[in-house]
């Protein structure tokens, strides 16, 4: 798993500011299509940017909640929010939700599920506190569609695979509308959210999520300082010589809680 500190949290925030979420961000809310008044959760709010959109949408008649396991990251979020006084930034996980039974018109949560190891139970909390008839969208990243131009594929396979392991499921998306279902959840909606870099952009999410990686696989499965210096060194002579590719599938689901 990941952990943030306070220069991890920096990172993320970078990373949630790059062109790539901010468009994922903007599709994420246009499906969820918050209404003034609502009541809704962020399941893994992080450092907080869909909060301050969500409190936009909903009003002053409204409330957000935002619950992630990170206090680095629920610190950062809270200052972002602080305007909004109708924003909640809890400390808790999704495996046990600190709400009443039937709170929320609406959830959402990115980047979040495939983190979790129980996804049956995760998924039952967020039925018990949606009420019947709420909208729940949940995306999530299947690291089978990453196609990342290297020129060592060997290297980069072996850093790749080590990789999958900071996640409890590298490949939620393809179980997930199953797991809705059975969750009690209706499934209306399925789409695709690709991130695309064709260039090197130090500003780029491939770019930064470069420096995520190789500091989670440094030092794992005989992964070496060394093997993560001349990855990345690999990477950023490839967007020298205009030989730089990076795209990758997040699948979003939406469904109504019967």
């Amino acid at each position: 798993m990941l952990e943030f500190d306070d220069d991890g949290a920096r990172l993320i925030e970078r990373v949630y500011r790059s062109p790539d979420v901010v468009e994922q961000r903007a599709r994420s809310l246009a499906l969820l299509a918050p209404q003034p008044g609502e009541t809704i959760l962020d399941v893994g709010s992080g450092p907080g940017f869909l909060l301050a959109s969500l409190a936009e949408a909903v009003g002053t008649d409204g409330a957000v909640h935002g619950l992630d396991p990170s206090a680095p990251m629920n610190a950062v979020a809270r200052g972002r929010t602080s305007r909004f006084p109708w924003v909640s930034v809890d400390e808790g996980d999704a495996l046990a939700l600190p709400y009443a039974d039937a709170t929320f018109d609406a959830a959402v949560s990115t980047q979040v599920y495939e983190y979790v190891r129980d996804i049956p139970a995760a998924l039952a909390e967020l039925r018990r506190v949606v009420r019947p008839g709420g909208r729940v969208l949940l995306l999530d990243t299947d690291w089978d569609s990453v196609v990342w131009h290297t020129a060592d594929r060997a290297l980069h396979r072996r850093i790749m695979a080590v990789w999958d392991e900071h996640l409890a499921d590298p490949h939620l998306p393809c179980t997930l509308p199953g797991h809705l279902r059975r969750a009690g959840f209706r499934l209306t909606g399925r789409s695709i959210v690709p991130i695309f870099n064709p260039s090197y952009d130090p500003d780029s999410f491939s770019v930064l999520t470069i420096r995520t990686v190789g500091g989670y696989v440094r030092g794992r499965s005989g992964i070496t300082d060394a093997d993560v210096d001349a990855w990345a060194a690999d990477l950023e002579a490839r967007g020298a010589e205009d030989d730089y590719l990076f795209s990758i599938n997040r699948y979003c689901f939406l469904g109504v809680a019967d």
